[in-house]
């Protein structure tokens, strides 16, 4: 029931937002990098392609543990999965270098607000989703990082090495204090929306294997 009604509501959203993804489809086709993959519609797209495969994944993960709490092994496997897909394509997005990249020299904003007033509403909510993913589903993978204070740091953490590597690189991009700030409110953000499904430290693993029933048998005799 759950597959048949997410199907329908896939193709729906897929219908509503065709016009603005398929805007970078044929640069994407004609393998041009700059114009598919440095844009919020191409990281979506991809994001969009590779959608299966990463549900492929989830299900083999799942299914490898084999744990005796099957809900926990599905919810770690799916955070695992989470957090590389949708993480990397806003990274790859951020990290494109620039037409100026080697030449122009790197720039630094660190004044507080100021970057803020000309990002526009889609340059805060592609940063807000940079790390969107990791502080949604770092949490209910890693106990350590269940709580608020840990996932903005984590957020925070991230971005200012993301920012350091484009200041060092010179990928002609500005690294701005005020990136950090939207990516890490995004992580948060992110993060207290998955607060029921937090794992905490009395849970118990599910990375180990279960024995299978001929080894229990044969450990009971």
């Amino acid at each position: 029931m759950l597959l048949g009604l997410a199907i329908p509501g896939l193709a729906s959203a897929l219908f509503v937002v065709r016009g603005p993804l398929m805007m970078a489809a044929p640069k994407c086709k004609a393998g041009r990098w700059h114009g598919c993959f440095d844009t919020f519609n191409g990281v979506v797209l991809m994001t969009l392609v590779a959608l299966p495969l990463a549900v492929l994944v989830v299900w083999a993960l799942a299914r490898r543990r084999r744990a005796a709490d099957r809900a926990a092994a599905w919810r770690m496997s799916l955070a695992e999965v989470g957090m590389v897909h949708g993480t990397v394509p806003f990274l790859w997005m951020t990290m494109m270098p620039g037409a100026g990249a080697g030449v122009v020299p790197a720039r630094v904003s660190l004044v507080p607000l100021r970057d803020l007033v000309t990002m526009g509403p889609l340059g805060i909510a592609g940063n807000l989703l940079v790390f969107a993913s990791l502080g949604f589903f770092a949490p209910m993978r890693f106990a350590a990082l269940a709580s608020a204070p840990r996932i903005l740091a984590l957020g925070a953490g991230c971005s200012v090495l993301v920012e350091t590597v484009q200041y060092v690189l010179q990928l002609d991009r500005v690294s701005s204090v005020d990136d950090v700030l939207v990516n890490a409110a995004g992580a948060v953000l992110a993060g207290l929306a998955s607060r029921r499904w937090w794992r905490t430290a009395a849970e118990t693993p599910s990375d180990r294997p279960r024995p299978t029933p001929a080894a229990a048998g044969a450990g009971t005799g």
